[in-house]
């Protein structure tokens, strides 16, 4: 069966508070959806570049998807690609191998450590006045 394309919002921030295996060119994020099949998303940021910029990265990001997820994938798991500022210089067939290193990596669990909270970010806060 073919992943398929995550949609919700939500699915995204939970896959946040999952494994995390970062790359020069990006990070995957890999976590279990509870029986949802294999899924696939991808984000890039204004901070990487135009509009022009960030679609050419996500053309390129999908395509990886589409080769590694049916062989290396996790199945019933959420996986999630953000673009990192390097990934649009890398080459293609270097981008691939560092995504089938990440999956292999998150397959025997071996994430990066949590990110610590930014200094003056307030999520996770109560918002509210000041």
């Amino acid at each position: 069966m073919a992943p398929t394309v995550l949609t919700k919002r939500a699915d995204f921030l939970a896959a946040n508070r999952g494994l995390r295996v970062a790359r020069p060119g990006f990070v995957l994020l890999a976590r279990p959806n509870g029986g949802e099949g294999m899924r696939y998303g991808i984000t890039v940021t204004r901070k990487i570049g135009n509009a022009v910029v960030r679609n050419r990265m996500k053309r390129r990001f999908r395509e990886l998807f589409w080769a590694a997820l049916p062989e290396h994938g996790l199945p019933d798991h959420d996986h999630i690609l953000i673009g990192r500022e390097g990934g649009i210089e890398r080459d293609f067939g270097q981008l691939a191998q560092e995504l089938e290193i990440a999956l292999q990596r998150a397959a025997e669990g071996k994430g990066d450590r949590p990110r610590r909270p930014r200094k003056g970010d307030r999520r996770g806060k109560q918002a509210g006045g000041r």
